[in-house]
């Protein structure tokens, strides 16, 4: 069952050959065992997991079952849930239990879903290596020195260690699919406002995105379908219809035409970055795809322009985090402003700090017009370039990082070269635009390297279809060893 796709754990429990409380018992189990050493989950509260999970046995009895009913998925740390804490990987909100649970996380209780426990991260999803958690770095289970990629690392190693079958992720710049690639797994974006930001504690309100992290494509085209919908509490939340994503999977990918944006061959990148997106280009075009060369020129302004947009954004979302309200407070202070000043030197880790300052800077009188808004200006060409690119082609393939996972430790001290993990996936995020990276081959030391597909806004079926057809070719069957 540890090996089992989420279809297949649904027939199962169907089927009656295990129960939902027996199958969460067994991941739990797992957990206990192996958590310890990868430090994959921030809380796990076995009794409630299990409650959840008779539940979902009583709801099967009854012939009401869903296609997650009964099923255990993990859950980013960053989505609030009522009745559990919520830390978001901070210190900050060591303590804060919400009183409401986020969107996503109703939809997957409606689903009757099981929450497995909360996932370790980067502190409020800032970073490319999941080593900023206030809990500590998570492991990524393919080589325990390398890192699991970030901000979402957390809910990679625990699907890579089998831990749990599938997990919620939140991808900013690149968040979801560059963790996923590091770690052999699937990994999607949605379309900006596909998914309710809702209860998703907000690092950068304009980028921001909830995600499936899955085993395979089919389980994040199952996941998507319960996590995406309309919801009124957020204002960027889009009303259009959620599709039958699974059905899309089966369209193949004859006459599609698969871009090959030539700003994305940088020099420098390892050669089997390259071998590999070469190698991609050939499974589709073996499969009836049409390859067209393309070009996104605005694409070397993105990570730059990205780091003023999203540092400012997480400037101002942050500002609530004063010891006044809930989360963490500053002891043995006798005055407001001293209270402020102390909480936030205490709550937040160096890269909270470091972002908080850069944004406060860009946004600052005399500044906003030279960096902030000509980031903005920049952003919206960079959109300009990806729909000028979609009257040409229909899905884009591109690297979803630059290098496999890197070694623990190897870049704290140069946030720059930290930054350029996220080289390859941030052009999207600006734009607002689906990507998915499914996990296609491997570097030279063994360890996994992915491929990312980027469609036109809302067209996620388009991205399932060319993630399918990439997923047989690639035929990505390895798992970390031992686990």
């Amino acid at each position: 069952m540890l090996n089992a796709s989420l279809k297949e754990l649904a027939a199962a429990l169907a089927q009656k050959k295990i129960s939902s409380a027996e199958l969460t018992k067994l991941f739990l189990d797992r957990t206990s065992r192996l958590n310890g050493a990868l430090n994959a989950f921030i809380t796990v509260e076995s009794e409630k997991s299990l409650a959840q999970a008779r539940a979902a046995d009583q709801r099967i009895a009854k012939g009401d079952a869903m296609p997650l009913t009964g099923i255990p998925v993990a859950h980013k740390d960053i989505f609030v849930t009522k009745g559990w804490r919520t830390t978001c990987g901070s210190k900050m909100l060591s303590n804060f239990v919400s009183p409401y649970d986020a969107h996503v996380i109703e939809r997957f209780n409606a689903a009757g879903a099981v929450m497995l426990g909360k996932t370790n991260m980067d502190e409020f999803a800032m970073g490319s290596s999941s080593e900023t958690s206030f809990y500590g770095p998570v492991k990524n289970p393919w080589n325990q020195e390398r890192v699991p990629g970030g901000s979402s690392g957390g809910s990679t190693a625990a699907i890579a260690a089998r831990m749990a079958p599938a997990a919620t992720g939140t991808d900013t710049g690149g968040s979801i699919r560059q963790p996923a690639a590091v770690t052999g797994i699937v990994g999607l974006k949605p379309t900006y406002g596909r998914c309710s930001r809702w209860g998703i504690v907000a690092f950068a309100s304009s980028l921001d995105q909830a995600g499936p992290m899955t085993r395979t494509v089919r389980d994040a085209a199952i996941m998507l379908k319960t996590m995406a919908s309309h919801d009124l509490r957020d204002t960027t939340s889009v009303d259009v219809p959620v599709p039958d994503y699974e059905k899309a999977l089966e369209g193949g990918v004859a006459g599609l035409r698969v871009g090959i944006p030539k700003e994305y061959r940088i020099d420098g990148t390892p050669p089997e970055i390259d071998e590999l997106w070469n190698r991609g280009v050939e499974w589709l075009r073996a499969q009836g795809a049409e390859i067209i060369d393309v070009s996104l020129p605005h694409t070397k302004y993105a990570l730059p322009a990205y780091y003023i947009v999203a540092p400012a954004e997480a400037s101002s979302n942050l500002a609530r985090y004063d010891g006044v309200r809930y989360g963490l407070r500053a002891s043995g202070v006798d005055d407001l402003i001293g209270l402020y000043e102390r909480t936030r030197a205490e709550g937040f880790g160096r890269e909270v700090k470091r972002r908080i300052m850069i944004g406060t800077y860009v946004l600052s009188a005399g500044y906003y017009d030279a960096y902030y808004k000509k980031a903005q200006q920049i952003r919206a060409l960079i959109a300009r370039d990806f729909n000028e690119a979609f009257e040409k082609c229909d899905v884009l393939l591109t690297p979803t990082a630059p290098t496999a996972a890197f070694a623990a430790g190897d870049k704290m001290d140069d946030p720059v070269t930290m930054y350029l993990n996220d080289m390859f996936t941030i052009p999207a995020s600006m734009a607002g635009l689906p990507g998915i990276s499914v996990p296609a081959g491997f570097d030279k030391d063994g360890l996994p390297l992915g491929l990312q597909l980027i469609a036109p806004a809302f067209d996620e079926e388009t991205l399932f279809r060319a993630a399918a057809a990439l997923e047989k070719s690639a035929a990505f069957t390895a798992r970390a060893a031992g686990y």
